[in-house]
């Protein structure tokens, strides 16, 4: 077993080991658990002993006001207080809209997550960032509310859809290129061979700027690489495209934008095709899209009065921010991105 420590406030632990689901009871303590559950898991739901179960859709269709007026039914329904606990069983949308039902449900109650797509391992259940889609953008509405616990079992693996596999490697390659290059070796080694490893490592990073910065306000926002102009494409396509395609799309984005503004050396944008394309992912776009994608760019979270941030690498490893570039030379990098 693997225990990784995100510092908080409040400190919470990430559980990473074969069964982790196993320890849930130990966790929930003598408290009642309601399970906020994809509905796809219905079955494995209803199994957690002594919990109550609200299905949600599958994907971003859960993350809308709709599906969170429907939780804080159920649990105006189920009677639940500031004593009970609420368990998310799913991928990130999943994490996502539980996460944000339990913040705002009587002003916080405690959330137990335990993701069950790659994405949700490494990225959307560790650091406490909630949220909900809507017409203006992904996740723009949400709060902070780090999770009691994080149980990460990995047997889930195992059984994992490949399509999810690869969705999920998006964030796991972001790992490796924003702070912890091992990472990209092991996956040019042999990527599913080190699967364990990687989730390891990837939640390890995460971890880390998490507890040094818990609200965004400072390191974290190197997490958000690739996401600018990912958010923007999930927008475009209605989030029906996968959230791990379209960060991908947006690493490479941003590493031709960091090449063309002279802050990385040539070759970084390649590297970044070479290795997202070797593990399923795409790394081109609409050519015809730049206009639009721009708009939606604009109302980024990092935006701020109007000017566009983006995090880019100085080289790997090396995040750092370019502030408000400007439009031509971001046009400039999306033609090198649909040319590729």
């Amino acid at each position: 077993m693997t225990t990784i420590c995100v510092a908080g406030p409040p400190p919470y632990d990430v559980v990473v080991e074969p069964g982790a689901l196993g320890t849930l009871p130990a966790v929930v303590g003598g408290a009642r658990a309601v399970v906020v559950a994809d509905e796809r898991l219905a079955d494995r739901a209803h199994r957690i002993a002594a919990a109550e179960v609200v299905l949600v859709p599958s994907g971003e269709q859960a993350k809308t006001v709709a599906e969170l007026e429907r939780l804080w039914q159920a649990f105006a329904t189920a009677g639940v207080s500031r004593s009970d606990v609420i368990v998310s069983l799913g991928g990130g949308a999943t994490t996502d809209l539980a996460g944000f039902a339990a913040a705002t449900w009587m002003r916080g109650v405690r959330v137990v997550h335990v993701p069950t797509t790659l994405l949700a391992m490494v990225d959307a259940a560790v650091g406490g960032k909630t949220g909900i889609n809507t017409p203006a953008g992904k996740n723009l509405v949400g709060a902070f509310h780090p999770p009691a616990a994080v149980l990460v079992d990995l047997d889930v693996l195992e059984t994992l859809p490949a399509a999810e596999w690869v969705n999920g490697m998006a964030e796991v390659v972001k790992a490796g290129f924003v702070a912890d290059p091992e990472i990209l070796d092991l996956i040019r080694a042999d990527a599913t061979a080190h699967a364990h490893e990687l989730v390891e490592r990837s939640i390890a990073m995460k971890a880390e700027v998490v507890s040094e910065d818990p609200t965004e306000s400072g390191r974290r926002e190197i997490l958000n690489y690739g996401h600018t102009l990912g958010h923007a494409i999930e927008r475009r396509e209605g989030y029906r495209m996968p959230h791990g395609h379209a960060v991908a799309i947006g690493m490479v984005f941003a590493a031709e934008l960091a090449e063309l503004a002279g802050t990385a050396p040539a070759g970084l944008a390649a590297q970044h095709r070479d290795l997202l394309s070797s593990v399923g992912l795409p790394t081109s776009y609409d050519a015809a899209a730049f206009g639009e994608l721009y708009d939606g760019m604009r109302l980024d979270k990092k935006a701020k009065a109007g000017r566009l941030r983006f995090v880019v690498l100085a080289d790997v490893g090396k995040p750092v921010g370019l502030d408000d570039p400007d439009r031509d030379l971001l046009a400039a990098a999306y033609g090198r991105l649909v040319a590729s």
